[in-house]
């Protein structure tokens, strides 16, 4: 979403700019045909207090929207309260700590941006318009997050106004269920976090990127070499492949395989991403970028203008899998054969997580990623093509062992988003924290 501009004002359904108000405020062109009673564009914590306060004497549910990325449009919802946090963007930072604050409304390019300045880092998204709340309450699969761990790792405390409008902190010695739950729970945390505490790290010395592009006649053999090799690769490279239909260089179907890598020096980086180029397959690939210096602020502003596309109505699914590759093939194949026309495209990500988190409410992942982005931009498209997600991640569902929430499509597809041990707690702690119900849940669950 586009950083708003602007003082945030409170409107009621059936008055003049509603509609805009609450499409407004996501990225998916989609309508989902829910409509909230009222939008709250809050301005500071003050609105956000007095918001969850009138809600509370109205009984209205509240929704909340920090970047508006989510795919599900999961904040709109019919009736209650939609609460635009876009607004609260604030950024601070204390250099001599390495620490920042910040507002669920921040874009997380311009965090980075930010923090950059000061030649720090901290694991924003891949992609420059998401907010940082919703992004750091899935869990935050960031920039640099294989060697510096889940975004939501770096988060040091939470500011977070309770479903009696009351205004708490929340770290590890304070409140330390909110702070377990708030890591972790996405959509369906229950309170609104008005600013986010968070370590930064020294900045990588080199930023850059290798790209190899393969015609899609090799998914097999490409996608078995990706899954042999996977284990093996260095923490620094975030090792993806993109299956799309006009593919880098061969403006054709083909799959991407991109080695975006962080390191100290452009010799390690050489190093880390050498397996590319001494791989038994890589005379077959019919483009190659070598690897270049490249700067976050251009890698997450390049992804979004060629992959992400606004005006886009998009419908997305994702699993995480444990398995080998070879039962899987059949079904690449499919998606690639019946893939959408272009935004649409397949993610794979090569994850490979460490044996141990600490203890948050985080708890799924696993060594492989596959996300379906489904982008469709013509109305017959739209109509042909609207459960292809859906209907694929579906069908390999024996293969899976839960998803991610940044890509949930809970709504269509009910998945484990968390451990069946930290779902149960986090319905304890919401009991005691949100004995009304006054925070929507998430939208589907196992």
């Amino acid at each position: 979403m586009k950083p708003s501009t602007g003082k945030g004002i409170t409107l009621e359904r059936r008055t003049p700019g509603f509609d805009g108000a609450v499409l407004g405020t996501s990225f998916n062109a989609r309508d989902p045909g829910r409509r909230p009673d009222v939008v709250v564009q809050a301005n500071d914590v003050f609105d956000v207090i007095a918001a969850v306060q009138r809600a509370r004497r109205e009984n209205l549910k509240i929704g909340i929207c920090s970047g508006g990325h989510s795919w599900a449009q999961n904040h709109i919802r019919d009736g209650g309260m939609m609460l635009d946090l876009s607004r609260l963007n604030r950024i601070e930072i204390d250099v001599a700590s390495k620490t920042a604050i910040v507002g669920p409304g921040c874009l997380c390019g311009d965090v980075d941006a930010a923090v950059a300045k000061e030649n720090l880092f901290f694991p924003v998204a891949h992609a420059y318009t998401v907010g940082i709340g919703g992004f750091l309450l899935q869990g935050g699969f960031g920039w640099n997050s294989r060697m510096l761990g889940l975004a939501c790792q770096s988060v040091i405390g939470l500011d977070i106004v309770l479903a009696d409008g009351s205004l708490v902190h929340a770290s590890e010695t304070e409140n330390a269920d909110l702070y377990w739950a708030a890591r972790g729970s996405g959509p369906g945390f229950f309170g609104v976090v008005v600013r986010f505490h968070l370590k930064l790290h020294p900045r990588p010395k080199f930023i850059g990127l290798k790209i190899q592009v393969f015609r899609m006649k090799h998914l097999e053999e490409v996608f078995a070499w990706a899954d042999r090799v996977g284990p093996h690769v260095s923490q620094k490279v975030e090792f993806q492949m993109v299956l799309n239909r006009k593919a880098m260089g061969i403006f054709a179907p083909g799959i991407e395989v991109i080695t975006p890598v962080l390191a100290d020096s452009f010799k390690d980086a050489r190093e880390a991403v050498s397996f590319m180029s001494k791989s038994a397959i890589s005379s077959k690939a019919s483009f190659t970028l070598p690897l270049l210096p490249m700067s976050l602020s251009m890698m997450m502003k390049t992804g979004e203008r060629t992959l992400f596309l606004p005006n886009t109505h998009w419908n997305a699914d994702n699993m995480w899998m444990n398995g080998p590759i070879d039962p899987l093939l059949p079904h690449l194949r499919h998606m690639a054969d019946t893939q959408p026309p272009a935004p649409t495209h397949v993610l794979w990500l090569n994850w490979n997580p460490p044996q141990q988190r600490p203890d948050m409410a985080f708890s799924m992942e696993a060594r492989t990623y596959l996300a379906l982005y489904c982008g469709l931009r013509d109305g017959a498209d739209a109509a042909r093509h609207e459960s292809w997600a859906t209907d694929n991640m579906r069908a390999m569902e024996p293969y899976g062992v839960g998803i991610q929430l940044a890509d949930e499509n809970l709504a269509r597809r009910p998945a484990r988003f968390v451990s069946d041990a930290n779902l149960v707690r986090l319905d304890e702690i919401r009991a005691v924290r949100d004995p009304e119900g006054r925070f929507h849940p998430w939208m589907g669950r196992p």
